[in-house]
């Protein structure tokens, strides 16, 4: 069944027409599966006692994620794969608290298939109430995300990542802290650091941030379609930064708590996949569904594709030559999966962009920004970790590798669409099969665009060679990713305020580029 014939079959299964699927009780939906099982997100109007998730005639508790009975998360397994499985969701009493909907399994893999689509995107957060001087939002209004979140769903994505940046509330940073409305202050409440975030006030604050951001962000617009969320450094509560006060990466204790938390409430864990080890850092954790990872995740799609997801923030190290953006554990995964030639195509998506760099302290590269206002390795840059580019060069030359496969690493962050094919490394020669890299374009981004603050947009780090197809543009937008036996081909899709909302619904692609295998 393709994806089309899916969601026409998904629209029967709610009841109808998609507009009329009634949400009833429930807040959000968000699920993830794999070939086997699926796992659901899920938060209520009304605290619940003990909803349960019903497939065919399988019954699944719910098991509950926040203290109060609002949360939910519901774990299926033993499910046949490449199958539409129909979900309801009962209360304690069996009775309905939404209407039926279907959520398909994958191929399982080493299974023919022959086409893929992804949806990917990042920086999709900001609390819409948050304004400039001039009265201009930092981020869209949640109506216009929303839409163009319809107008990505409209393409029938097979998956979805959201790569990073779903909620912006920084909290220290390395300056002075952000200075949030008292109004709104009002409505959220503070944190207090000393306190654990769930079972104390805390919890309250967190589901009032994240609410603003989340919940009524999604809803139960991706119910469907499986998700894969990754964090970036503003779902731990600050920005990448570093000075003699303070170095906010890798996250403290209270950050962990929020990042994790906010997965807990609100999004799908990944799930197991046989190649990925077991134990990897922030993996099979005890008050996880089973055998869940929280950092590093994997789409496997039948014979056809492989996408290795992997957060670069919470296991970020410190130790000069020695140090890494991801622990060592999970290179060797990364490295492992793209020597493995038994899946047709293989993806690196992570939360730090390569190449693409606004001289940052929390970039892979040396680069700072001059005062010419250029990018410069000619001066130091303080706090930055030599053993973040070594690693670089480890993982690109492991792609570059790759027999008869297209190398490729798409990642978020930089609140811009873009496209380069790196033919050097810090140290290492790619150019005989370069590494073609994309920034998937930003969905959230209001008027407070990164370059206003860094004084730059993105370009290519001085540190490597790079041709630069597409240079860094700050719009609004996302990519679609179709994979075939043949080829990956890359859309673009991007808007911006000027064009009108209307311009949303009539989006097509402005770029294509297709890299074909061999």
């Amino acid at each position: 069944m393709d994806r089309r014939a899916f969601l026409l079959t998904a629209s029967a299964a709610a009841g109808g027409a998609a507009t009329s699927w009634q949400a009833g009780a429930v807040a959000h939906l968000l699920p993830t599966s794999n070939d086997n099982r699926i796992l659901l997100k899920a938060s209520f109007r009304q605290k619940q006692q003990a909803p349960v998730l019903r497939i065919g005639k399988r019954t699944i508790a719910g098991r509950r994620t926040d203290t109060q009975g609002l949360f939910w998360s519901f774990d299926a397994e033993g499910l046949a794969p490449g199958q539409p499985h129909t979900l309801e969701l009962l209360n304690e009493r069996k009775r309905p608290l939404c209407d039926p909907w279907p959520v398909k399994t994958f191929p399982r893999p080493g299974d023919k298939a022959e086409r893929f689509r992804l949806l990917i995107y990042t920086c999709a957060g900001g609390d819409e109430r948050l304004r400039t001087g001039a009265g201009i939002s930092n981020f869209l209004p949640i109506a216009t995300r929303q839409r163009l979140f319809d107008r990505a769903l409209a393409l029938a994505p097979d998956a979805i990542v959201g790569n990073g940046d779903h909620i912006y509330w920084d909290l220290r940073q390395t300056g002075a802290p952000p200075q949030y409305p008292e109004d709104i202050l009002a409505s959220t409440g503070r944190f207090t650091r000393n306190l654990p975030v769930l079972g104390t006030a805390n919890e309250d604050v967190l589901k009032r941030v994240c609410e603003q951001q989340v919940g009524r962000l999604y809803g139960t617009r991706f119910r469907s379609t499986p998700v894969f969320f990754l964090q970036d450094d503003h779902d731990y509560f600050e920005n990448d930064d570093a000075n003699a006060q303070r170095v906010t990466y890798p996250p403290d204790h209270f950050m962990l708590q929020l990042g994790r938390g906010t997965r807990s409430l609100y999004f799908p864990e990944f799930l197991p996949d046989a190649e990925r080890p077991l134990g990897l850092p922030g993996a099979s954790a005890p008050d996880k569904p089973r055998d869940t990872g929280e950092s590093f995740g994997t789409i496997r799609y039948g014979d056809l594709a492989e996408v290795a997801l992997f957060d670069c923030r919470r296991f970020l190290s410190l130790a000069g030559p020695n140090a890494w953006v991801v622990p060592p554990e999970a290179e060797d995964w990364l490295k492992a999966r793209a020597a493995d030639s038994r899946t047709g195509h293989f993806m690196n998506l992570s939360s730090m962009p390569p190449v693409f760099s606004a001289g940052k302290w929390g970039d892979w590269y040396p680069d700072i920004l001059g005062p010419d206002g250029k990018l410069t390795t000619k001066i130091h840059k303080p706090y930055y970790q030599e053993g973040w580019l070594k690693q670089h060069d480890r993982l690109m030359r492991t792609l570059s590798e790759m027999k008869g496969r297209v190398p490729i690493w798409i990642s978020g962050d930089m609140h811009a669409h873009g496209e380069a094919r790196l033919l050097r490394g810090g140290t290492v020669d790619l150019s005989k099969n370069p590494v073609n890299v994309f920034l998937s374009g930003a969905l959230g981004t209001g008027n407070g665009w990164p370059s206003g603050g860094r004084r730059t947009r993105p370009y290519p780090s001085r540190a490597i060679e790079v041709e630069e197809r597409l240079p860094a543009l700050e719009e609004n937008g996302f990519l679609i990713a179709d994979f075939t036996p043949e080829a990956i081909s890359i859309r673009f899709f991007r808007w911006l305020p000027k064009n009108g909302e209307e311009a949303i619904e009539r989006l097509e692609p402005f770029r294509t580029t297709v890299l074909k295998r061999g």
